[in-house]
């Protein structure tokens, strides 16, 4: 098992309906491997998914440039006041040069959407018809018309997206075709009418830069929302935020009777996990579902629940 992490840099070419996060988009890196290779090379690729074995680890999408801040409680950030700690809650992006210095200096060098994003992105609600073809017309029911929230970028903004991948599987550049042809098509929800297109800018080789020793990582903090029971982490000292994933198939299962997965509980992007003795790796979490565990539609249904992470030395008195 031999992983190499990559740094993507897309281009947005359009509004997104869905924020781009990294285990939605290793869902459409299935169904572009089932749909452009065959069911047959899914498999292969997904043998050992969830035994600590992924073929492919994606990161959420991060303006050019940033990383997200670490979750952390709010006395690392040193705030004196309450208007301190809150102008600070919009300081949300650690720049890639701020990477490897002292926690401290690192989070003082926090930017808002403001200053990572081109343009602060926003969020707007589209209205939307769907029209009965007897009447030629809208009506109540599935034919009211109704409103989708979706997220407008600057022009040809930049997002960076960090892939772990086994390339004695897969070899990068058919990732990249993958990719390419998933930003065609588009990206999350409503890419049918023409949101979630990208283009790939670059694709290369990546290493953090770190001030940690080989072999001295005791902490990790992660690029995508991940699963870490059962781990070994020491919960003591390490910080996260719960969210609640309430998945839904793609492809032609996003038209059957019963479209959704069984929810599952995840530690958002962001986290910091304590190792119980130094390590160094490239992601942490596993593997979810598989054998019916997400859904009855398509028992062979899997979770990404690993996350692309920077290597820490950790403590809590830096």
């Amino acid at each position: 098992m031999a992983h190499t992490l990559y740094r993507t840099r897309l281009c947005l070419h359009t509004a997104l309906g869905t924020p781009l996060a990294g285990d939605t988009l290793f869902g459409q890196c299935c169904w572009a491997v089932r749909e452009q290779l065959g069911e047959a090379e899914l498999q292969r690729l997904l043998t050992g998914y969830t035994t600590g074995n992924p073929w492919l680890v994606v990161s959420d999408g991060f303006p050019q440039g940033f990383l997200p801040k670490p979750t952390l409680p709010q006395l690392f950030d040193g705030a004196p006041n309450a208007g301190d700690r809150k102008a600070l809650k919009h300081k949300r992006w650690i720049p890639l040069d701020a990477v490897g210095k002292p926690l401290k200096s690192m989070l003082a060098e926090a930017k808002s959407d403001e200053e990572a994003y081109a343009k602060k992105p926003v969020e707007s609600v589209q209205a939307h018809n769907t029209l009965n073809r007897i009447t030629g017309t809208t009506g109540t029911g599935e034919f009211a018309p109704y409103t989708q929230r979706q997220i407008f970028f600057a022009q040809n903004q930049l997002i960076d997206l960090y892939l772990v991948l086994d390339e004695s599987r897969l070899p990068i550049e058919m990732l990249r075709s993958l990719l390419q042809m998933i930003g065609i098509h588009g990206y999350g929800r409503d890419a049918s009418i023409g949101l979630g297109k990208f283009s790939i800018d670059a694709i290369e080789p990546y290493r953090f830069a770190s001030t940690v020793s080989p072999g001295k990582a005791n902490a990790f903090w992660t690029l995508a929302p991940c699963a870490p029971q059962g781990l070994g982490f020491d919960a003591d000292n390490s910080f996260w935020r719960v969210i609640t994933r309430f998945g839904r198939h793609g492809s032609y299962h996003a038209l059957a009777s019963n479209p959704f997965k069984n929810p599952v509980l995840l530690a958002a992007t962001g986290a910091i996990f304590t190792a119980a003795k130094p390590t160094d790796t490239l992601f942490i979490g596993q593997g979810l579902g598989g054998n019916g565990e997400l859904s009855l539609s398509e028992p062979a249904t899997v979770q990404q629940g690993y996350a692309p992470v920077v290597n820490l030395k950790w403590s809590l008195h830096d």
